[in-house]
Order: structure tokens, then C-alpha cells, then sequence
């Protein structure tokens, strides 16, 4: 035999679950902290050197426009700067500012270049919607995007690998 009423309240706490979870749903949504407004509010962060989208199109290469400004990430064991360790400077591909000494620069067998240490100052971080590719990491100068930071580097140094786009980066070498 079939309880009616016990069907009756089944139902009825079913449409007031669907009501508070539509609400949630829509509160979080719409909320001030959204995921959406602060991705855009870092996107509007002013920075020193600022470009329209075509300007960037015609100084940089595909590639480079890419990854810095749309955030890709090149082929692993693709750039040669991977395996380059001679002596002086990584700068910013779009904007020439010192991001990066030879010194601090491992090989890390990620197939990116990988540093240690970041010059301060000239590095931005932000933590991006999916903490699985670590902290993010931006010229602080332009906001191009140049890999991420993660807590797997040296030991015996500072235990982070900047793990950078190789298009990113410019090299120059010490006394040039």
C-alpha cells in the first residue's frame, strides 16, 4: 500500500531543496567575489608599458602573443633557451625588462627554463583559477604572462622553480 502522505513530503522538501540550491547558486554567482570579477580586476591592473591588442600583434611574434598575452604555454624541450647557460641576463620578450639572472637558472628537466630566484620587483604573482599549474607569474612591467611558480625547486636554494616560456624571454648575454 502507497503512503500518500509520506510522497506529499517528499515532495515538498524536494521543491524547497531546489529552491535554496537555485538560490545559492545564483548568490555565488553574482557575488562581489566571484572568480569572473577578480580575474577581470587583474586584467585592469595598471601596468607601466600598455599596448592595444593590435600593437601587441605587431611587435610580438604568434607565439610570443600566445603565451604572454593570452597565457599559453609553449611545447615542453621547444625553446633553446632551455639549454642555454652562459652568463647574463633573461629579459621580457615584449617589453626588455631584466626578469631573471643566469645564475639563478637550473636545469630542471621540465623541458622549460627554470630559476630559482626572480630579480624582485620586476616579477607580478597571481593565483589563477586552477592552483594545479601553481602560482602564476607576470612582467610586472606589461603583465605578459611567463610561466609559474611552484615549490618543487632547489632545496638547498629557495625551493621554487619559476618555470618560464622560453618565447617569454629574451636572452642577454653578459657584456652586451
Amino acid at each position: 500500500m502507497i503512503n500518500f502522505d509520506i510522497i506529499k513530503s517528499i515532495n515538498h522538501n524536494f521543491k524547497k531543496m531546489k529552491k535554496f540550491i537555485i538560490l545559492t547558486l545564483l548568490i555565488t554567482s553574482f557575488s562581489c567575489n566571484s572568480n569572473a570579477q577578480k580575474k577581470k580586476q587583474e586584467e585592469t591592473k595598471g601596468y607601466t608599458v600598455t599596448k592595444t591588442d593590435t600593437e601587441w600583434k605587431e611587435q610580438l611574434t604568434p607565439e610570443q602573443y600566445y603565451v604572454l598575452r593570452k597565457s599559453g604555454t609553449e611545447r615542453a624541450f621547444s625553446n633553446a633557451l632551455n639549454k642555454t647557460f652562459k652568463e647574463g641576463t633573461y629579459v621580457c620578450a615584449a617589453c626588455n625588462t631584466p626578469l631573471f639572472m643566469s645564475e639563478y637558472k637550473y636545469d630542471s628537466g621540465s623541458g622549460w627554463p627554470s630559476f630559482d630566484r626572480e630579480i624582485k620587483g620586476n616579477v607580478a604573482f597571481s593565483t589563477g583559477s586552477d592552483l594545479y599549474y601553481g602560482i602564476e607569474e607576470h612582467c610586472a612591467i606589461c603583465g605578459g604572462h611567463l610561466g609559474h611558480v611552484f615549490g618543487d625547486g632547489p632545496k638547498n636554494t629557495t625551493g621554487k622553480r619559476h618555470c618560464i616560456n622560453g618565447v617569454a624571454l629574451k636572452f642577454i648575454p653578459k657584456n652586451e
